[in-house]
């Protein structure tokens, strides 16, 4: 059976309505107070095609058993997604939700960061059905590519939950980070929180399987010009026209 039934690369759909349409440059229609819009609005998606780094397919797996549906599960995953993230990590779908062409903005803490600051980016909601959701990427985000989050029976009749990416770090400081600086560990770490938390909205507690397999060992050298959307840059440059605006208001 396959273990993406429903991703963009494997599948294609007769109905467009699952489908995300194309925009050239993305559009934040509403954004929640308090949270900042920075490095998604007027950007492109960008795939596996035209990131930097290493390309890897990660793969992160729970059994739910069989007294739960993959639709019942995808239900709730779409409904308490912004709930499931851990400390640290926030999605913050628009009012419409879960839906095709929509935009999850995302606040997020990484390794080496100052404490208490966040990266701003977002993600964009390419493909819905009721098994499975992809999200692609923008320019300036840490990784260039989809994650597709679903659910699906297995051989034995047990629902699987699963999320699996096909990405490669989107610049040069991006790869460095991934490598060294233990962006993947922090990476992997999410996603399988994730998955547990969901398994808790039904009160089960699995085991979290994490496959990783290097797809592509080489870099892209002729996308290292990504590095002028790098989010984690633009979010320290802009951090203190964000404090001065805040003290203005204030005054």
């Amino acid at each position: 059976m396959s273990t993406t039934p429903h991703s963009p690369e494997t599948e294609s759909s007769q109905d467009e309505s699952h489908w995300a349409k194309p925009v050239s440059g993305l559009k934040v229609s509403d954004v929640p107070s308090g949270v900042n819009n920075l490095n998604v609005e007027g950007r492109q998606v960008v795939g596996p095609l035209q990131g930097f780094g290493q390309l890897w397919q990660k793969t992160y797996r729970a059994r739910f058993g069989s007294d739960v549906t993959p639709t019942e599960v995808v239900k709730v995953w779409k409904e308490t997604l912004p709930d499931l993230m851990p400390a640290g990590s926030r999605f913050y779908p628009s009012m419409a939700g879960v839906q095709p062409g929509e935009i999850l903005l995302i606040n997020a803490t990484m390794p080496g960061m100052p404490p208490g600051m966040t990266v701003s980016t977002g993600v964009m909601i390419l493909y819905v059905d009721d098994v499975s959701f992809t999200v692609m990427t923008p320019e300036g985000h840490p990784e260039s590519g989809f994650n597709t989050f679903s659910a699906y029976e297995d051989d034995d009749g047990e629902t699987v939950a699963q999320i699996q990416s096909l990405a490669r770090a989107n610049d040069p400081i991006f790869e460095f980070g991934f490598r060294f600086m233990g962006f993947s560990a922090h990476q992997e770490k999410i996603w399988q929180s994730v998955l547990t938390s969901l398994a808790s909205q039904f009160d089960l507690d699995p085991q979290v399987e994490t496959n990783k397999v290097c797809v592509d060992s080489r870099v892209q050298w002729s996308q290292a010009k990504n590095v002028w959307h790098n989010s984690v840059i633009r979010t320290t440059l802009n951090a203190p026209l964000r404090l001065g605006r805040r003290l203005f208001k204030r005054g």
